[in-house]
């Protein structure tokens, strides 16, 4: 007897795909370690954002990029920092304990108005988690996005 999950049935390659996805596949997640949090911030005290940045006018100049990395000792993480689709700069981390925290520090050019966004990798290459903000030019109109942290 065959069960039909599709309108072909599954052969030995897909089972064999399928079980790999479901019993190997959550145990290398597991043990990958993960991003607690990470965020756009406008200044670090005691190795804590102060605020998280969603939108910011091209008066204010400096962005810190915050990341609380935890269970990936030993290993390495990137921050690449991109503008319009460009990687513009990359920062790398060695990870020394199960939780650390780290982030990167870019000071913009009030041109570089649009769309920021921070990927951070893993030392295999694999994106862990991404952030975006927007740089809003100051003449536009339109407001700060800075939400106070609780």
């Amino acid at each position: 007897m065959h069960i039909l999950l599709f309108s072909g049935g599954i052969n030995n390659k897909s089972w064999f795909l399928l079980l790999l996805l479901f019993f190997i596949a959550p145990v290398y997640a597991e043990n990958k370690g993960s991003i607690a949090r990470a965020q756009f911030t406008t200044e670090i005290q005691n190795r804590e954002p102060v605020d998280q940045v969603l939108a910011i006018k091209n008066d204010i100049t400096t962005v810190y990029f915050f990341t609380d990395v935890r269970h990936m000792e030993g290993r390495t993480v990137t921050h690449n920092w991109e503008y319009n689709g460009q990687i513009i700069a990359k920062k790398k981390f060695k990870i020394k304990g199960p939780r650390w925290r780290i982030f990167s520090k870019k000071e913009l050019q009030p041109s570089m108005t649009g769309k920021w966004t921070v990927i951070v990798r893993d030392d295999q290459g694999w994106p862990l988690t991404v952030s975006i903000f927007h740089y809003l030019d100051s003449q536009s109109g339109e407001k700060n996005m800075i939400l106070p942290l609780p």
